[in-house]
């Protein structure tokens, strides 16, 4: 199941990621009996979302709860365009993207400690202001 979290102290204590609130800010979490597994941080500012974080608890990942987190915005959200940047080290989740309709439109130089990042992008052509 997946439900927006409202307290974050327990998934800051899930990653090295620390989430801070904002009036744009959201996050949604994958819940297994009871227990979130994952969760998802993202931005919504007007019809642009950025996708802040991931995070999925090692024994769970490769099992579709990324995907599903991410989808969950795809189909939940009148959007323009969805952003987020990428490890370009981080194969399998640039796959992920990709799966999810997600391009490269840009390398962002030296974003992750000296490794380069990729920007990457998903439009809603079905947008309509």
């Amino acid at each position: 199941m997946i439900k927006e979290i409202k307290d974050i102290d327990y998934i800051n204590n899930l990653s090295n990621y620390k989430v801070t609130l904002n009036n744009f800010n959201k996050v949604i979490g994958y819940y297994f009996d009871n227990k979130i597994i994952g969760f998802l941080d993202y931005s919504v500012m007007y019809e642009k979302i950025e996708i802040n974080y991931i995070f999925v608890i090692n024994e769970y990942r490769r099992k579709g709860i990324a995907y599903n987190l991410i989808k969950y915005v795809i189909d939940n959200y009148d959007f323009e365009n969805i952003t987020l940047e990428v490890n370009v080290n981080n194969t399998n989740a640039i796959n992920l993207y990709k799966k999810l309709g997600f391009k490269i439109i840009n390398i962002r130089k030296c974003y992750y400690d000296g490794v380069d990042g990729y920007l990457m992008e998903v439009k809603n052509d079905n947008f309509s202001n």
